[in-house]
């Protein structure tokens, strides 16, 4: 997700090794006797009686903290834990960090009075609590739940809320303003003001922002100074000098991964499919990329419908492990086993499956391609080897500006840093054992500065399925050359995988895992379908189009050749920038609109081709616009079902500022009254669904 959460992994991924070692090296893995990690007794660590009393664990484990988090991707859960971490520095407070899947709610009521309650909560989709948090968001709203006093009563409960959300959706950071809300409403008192990280801009500013002023509130409500804590680790890393090859541990991501036992594909245990098929869309590739790849799920287990989302499990490349390895002087150790262990499990547990290795940890199982965050600057700058290192670094920490011009701007990753301071889509129906994915390559170039000259900065995920491209096809990447030297344009990865497990003979696999979603066609063909998909936004809509494509095979075959005339209108708004150039599956659409015999109509902005009188450009929004009699026909009288898919903080905004437009003058009315209030009606009755980004 954003770069603050990525560079925290970091730190809890691997404490001892990045925050003690840096890139200053000799200093930690010296030749020396592995340390030994304290034994935490079952009792204190798992609490004795009933597993899911989060108080009776707080008592036998003496903590102040019982910190809930609501997390759908591990976001939330890594600010939960660094605030454990900070409250255990700050003041030498012992947190317990919850899943509130894992926990009753009955005794909030028994908190003692000088403890608090954090609340830690994302909002998912639309306006949702995530998974884990449904239960607790359930127990807090329904009026007939009852605490352990009998009353719905939380008197003289203190709690913290911090909520990740992202403004580009409507519901924005609905859930931690939710559970806010309830709490007090049960008459529990809050300390400080309520944080809400916005994920489209800076969650980690936010989050920076946000502690300093809260842990002042804390302090005073909790009656407790600063300076009470202190530095400590939180793993401890031992090299290890003989252990069984097979049992350890090269990228694979759980026990069930590494023996290849038979059971479900998830995101613990992704299917290396294999890539039957590759291709580029785009015709001009000079500047960009867009490849198509084909994954065979055959024999998987893998069930996929329309709409779904699939994981794709990328590597970090090799440049930038190899940087971090250099930098940490590790390379020549990077095969080496260790094991980890954490010298506190209840706060900080090894985030990833061990023994492993240190190149391994480094490839496959933190995120060091993501911009480095502030905070963790501040970690490190103490043990730099050297003054002028230790003030660069303390400088990036603490002066927001230089930060964004130097690192943010720049783009650097964590080993650039330390460098620096030392100098979607599936068909079922037609495909019913493949998965197709649509992907525009990231590459853009950073911002430069005085200390950080202009670079190209790779998407991780996006030149992972490029590699994979170029490797089925037999192709090689592409080369630039400046001033005669060559060097590739593109980072590479080691996409055989742990064990040679995602190659096979001439063909390369992609881990997967499959997400399900609630993006999906309506079951009945009579109603009337609008799609809108700019670019890549398309993809969904491809699967969509090819399962009524699938649908119309099986009813003419039955029914005859006016199988299709009660059925009801698709339309499809696509745009891109020139139709000889990146009009994604061009050829593919005259056949499906011949297959759909008249019920498939699509309307195409090219935004560097065809202009509007006044030359400004067309996009899929004036498309709608121009069709709008239709579009209020088809929603209002029709019962159609609208889907829009893309980019979120313009096109999807101004979409639905186009649709409240042409219901509310539909209905005799305004966009902001009439129009509002049935886009509202729209997605509360699951007839107007997104699936967008930022």
């Amino acid at each position: 997700m954003a770069s603050s959460s990525s560079s925290d992994v970091v730190i809890l991924a691997i404490g001892v090794v990045l925050a003690a070692a840096y890139l200053f090296r000799d200093q930690l893995f010296a030749a020396s006797k592995p340390k030994v990690a304290p034994v935490v007794s079952n009792k204190s660590a798992n609490g004795s009686g009933n597993p899911r009393d989060f108080i009776t664990k707080m008592k036998e484990g003496k903590k102040r903290i019982v910190i809930f988090y609501g997390s759908q991707t591990g976001t939330a859960e890594e600010y939960a834990i660094r605030l454990a971490k900070e409250a255990k520095s700050k003041f030498g407070l012992a947190s317990l960090v919850c899943d509130p899947e894992e926990y009753d709610f009955e005794n909030l009521d028994q908190l003692p009075e000088d403890c608090a309650a954090f609340f830690v909560m994302a909002t998912y989709g639309e306006g949702e609590p995530t998974d884990n948090a449904v239960q607790l968001m359930q127990n807090l709203q329904d009026d007939s739940f009852e605490f352990s006093n009998g009353e719905r009563k939380l008197d003289g409960l203190k709690y913290v809320v911090f909520g990740l959300g992202n403004k580009t959706y409507e519901h924005y950071n609905s859930i931690g303003r939710a559970v806010d809300a309830q709490l007090a409403k049960l008459g529990a008192t809050r300390i400080g003001e309520r944080g809400e990280g916005d994920d489209d801009k800076s969650m980690e500013e936010d989050y920076l922002e946000w502690k300093d002023g809260m842990w002042e509130a804390f302090a005073t409500a909790m009656g407790v100074e600063e300076g009470q804590g202190g530095d400590t680790a939180d793993f401890v890393v031992s090299e290890l000098d003989s252990h069984p090859p097979e049992k350890v541990y090269l990228g694979e991501y759980s026990a069930r991964a590494l023996t290849k036992t038979k059971g479900i594909h998830d995101a613990k245990n992704p299917f290396p499919a294999p890539i039957s098929h590759a291709r580029e869309l785009f015709e001009d590739t000079t500047d960009r990329n867009c490849v198509h790849v084909e994954l065979n799920t055959e024999g998987s287990g893998i069930t996929y419908q329309h709409g779904d989302h699939v994981g794709v499990w990328p590597t970090n490349p090799d440049a930038e492990v190899n940087r971090l390895l250099c930098a940490l002087g590790l390379y020549h150790k990077k095969d080496t086993v260790i094991g980890i262990e954490s010298l506190d499990p209840a706060l900080a547990k090894v985030p990833f499956p061990v023994p492993t290795t240190y190149a391994t940890v480094l490839r496959h199982y933190i995120d060091i391609s993501a911009v480095t965050g502030r905070q963790i600057l501040g970690a490190l700058s103490k043990f730099a080897p050297f003054p002028e290192a230790e003030a660069f670094l303390k400088n990036l920490n603490t002066n927001k500006d230089e930060y964004h011009t130097v690192i943010a701007g720049g783009c650097l990753k964590l080993g650039e840093v330390l460098q620096l301071a030392a100098a979607t889509i599936l068909d079922p129906k037609l495909h019913p054992n493949s998965i197709h994915v649509t992907c525009v390559v990231l590459k853009y170039q950073s911002i430069p500065s005085e200390r950080v000259p202009e670079k190209w900065v790779y998407g991780v995920g996006s030149n992972f399925l490029l590699n994979l491209k170029h490797a089925s096809n037999g192709e090689q990447a592409p080369l630039l050359s400046t001033s005669g030297a060559e060097h590739v344009s593109m980072p590479s990865y080691m996409i055989e995988g742990p064990r040679g497990a995602y190659k096979e003979e001439t063909v390369y696999k992609a881990p997967i895992h499959v997400r399900r979603s609630t993006f999906r066609l309506p079951t009945n063909p009579k109603s009337p379908v609008i799609m809108i998909g700019p670019g890549t936004g398309v993809a969904p809509f491809r699967g969509f189009v090819q399962e009524r494509v699938a649908l119309a095979r099986r009813s003419i075959e039955k029914n005859g050749p006016d199988a299709l005339a009660d059925w009801g209108r698709i339309t499809l708004f696509y745009g891109c920038r020139k139709s000889t150039e990146d009009f994604l599956y061009r050829d593919e659409w005259p056949k499906f609109q011949e297959e759909l015999r008249g019920k498939f109509t699509m309307h195409c902005a090219f935004s560097r081709e065809k202009y509007k009188p006044d030359g400004s450009k067309i996009y899929v929004q004036d498309l709608i616009w121009d069709d709008r009699e239709n579009i209020a026909d088809a929603i209002l009288n029709g019962k159609g079902y609208v889907y829009i898919c893309g980019e979120a903080k313009n096109m999807s905004k101004q979409v639905e500022e186009i649709l409240s437009r042409i219901l509310g003058e539909a209905k005799g009315g305004s966009a902001e009254v009439e129009g509002a209030a049935e886009l509202k009606l729209l997605k509360e009755r699951s007839r107007l669904m997104l699936d967008v980004w930022s």
